[in-house]
């Protein structure tokens, strides 16, 4: 007698749909629009998105110094960011240096776009290893540096020096002091007077006072600038003072200065380093930031500030940019709904749907 084989039912579902070339080709072209157009929104267009929800702190309403009447003081528009810690030749993964300078250079450069600020400032630690550089390692991080925050003629960038780029103080050397000067020009007690207000930038890491030869000099450089700055504002065409004749003048605003110093009876402090947000208040009425860290290694959401600032007056805003565990949030659902396309379009989940009713019956 002539046996015969049955097969289940379930098996005749077919695995799936065999389609012509051409269709087949559709399809995989189709799905690669969507996963080019999912990569270009995470790496581009999230920073427009983002910065959408951000803008420039509005001042109270302007007055001049004159008098009803007079024009407004100059509105100065500045950003500052802290701590980028670029990564060196020494540490860290090529391919996590690739991705997080994309990230801070796709996040300035829009930032410029959006905001077109007068002046930028960053506060601190350019680099990851700029302590333990050798020249070549140090020129190349200079480099890359200055690719991804280049910027138009119409915004001056400042930069500060920080403890990876020159060592904690014990680490500190000439050397890697002057190095870092001469390409920032940057020095380690510097004013930066912009529409008649006056920054001061210091080399806070100089400021141990233990008489150390670089940090005698920082002191007695810092110490001439506050007197400098004090006697501007104390000014009276009527009435010279002494000590003030071979000063240096400048605009008589009080200062925003970039590290804590009392000598400058400041109006605002900013900094960085902590790589975290905070505020404390100095004496009940002077306010110390400090500006969150500008890399994504060092956290989920980096943030900048936007600062309206004039003579008199200032407002402060912080505007965050993408986390980071949202973007990957997006490429997985997106790599989750594509594949359930593709099982879809070759009736996977039909032919696995039919599988498992016929085992229960099975059963």
């Amino acid at each position: 007698m002539l046996g015969l084989c049955v097969r289940p039912a379930w098996t005749r579902t077919p695995l799936r749909r065999w389609l012509p070339p051409q269709l087949l080709l559709w399809l995989w072209l189709r799905l690669l629009a969507v996963l080019c157009a999912v990569a270009l929104f995470c790496e581009l267009g999230i920073y427009y998105a983002v910065m959408l929800g951000c803008q420039w702190p509005p001042l109270g309403a302007p007055h001049g110094r004159g008098g009803q009447g007079s024009p407004p003081p100059p509105l100065l528009r500045a950003l500052f960011l802290a701590d980028p810690h670029l990564l060196g030749a020494l540490k860290g993964h090529w391919l996590d240096k690739l991705r997080r300078e994309w990230q801070m250079e796709r996040a300035f450069q829009t930032a410029l776009w959006f905001f077109e600020p007068d002046v930028v400032f960053v506060l601190g630690d350019l680099f990851d290893e700029g302590k333990w550089s050798s020249p070549e390692d140090f020129k190349d991080d200079v480099l890359r540096f200055q690719m991804m925050f280049k910027h138009s003629p119409n915004t001056e960038l400042f930069v500060v020096v920080g403890n990876h780029d020159i060592g904690f103080h014990y680490e500190m050397d000439l050397y890697k002091l002057q190095r870092f000067e001469e390409v920032f020009n940057f020095t380690s007690a510097k004013v930066v007077t912009k529409k008649g207000i006056n920054f001061v930038l210091v080399n806070s890491i100089a400021l141990q006072g233990d008489g150390c030869s670089i940090c005698e000099k920082v002191e007695k450089d810092l110490h001439q600038l506050s007197l400098a700055l004090n006697c501007s504002r104390q000014l009276d065409p009527n009435h010279s003072n002494e000590n003030c004749k071979e000063k240096d003048t400048f605009p008589a605003s009080a200062p925003i200065l970039l590290q804590l110093l009392w000598w400058f009876h400041p109006r605002l402090v900013l900094s960085g380093h902590t790589h975290s947000a905070c505020m404390v208040l100095h004496a009940e009425h002077l306010p110390e930031i400090s500006i969150p860290s500008f890399n994504w290694r060092n956290r989920n959401n980096p943030s900048f500030l936007l600062a309206s600032i004039t003579a008199t007056d200032f407002t402060l805003s912080k505007c965050f940019l993408p986390r980071e565990s949202t973007i990957w949030a997006i490429y997985l659902t997106a790599a989750v709904v594509m594949a359930n396309l593709i099982l879809f379009h070759f009736n996977f989940w039909q032919w696995m749907m039919h599988y498992l009713i016929n085992k229960h019956k099975s059963i």
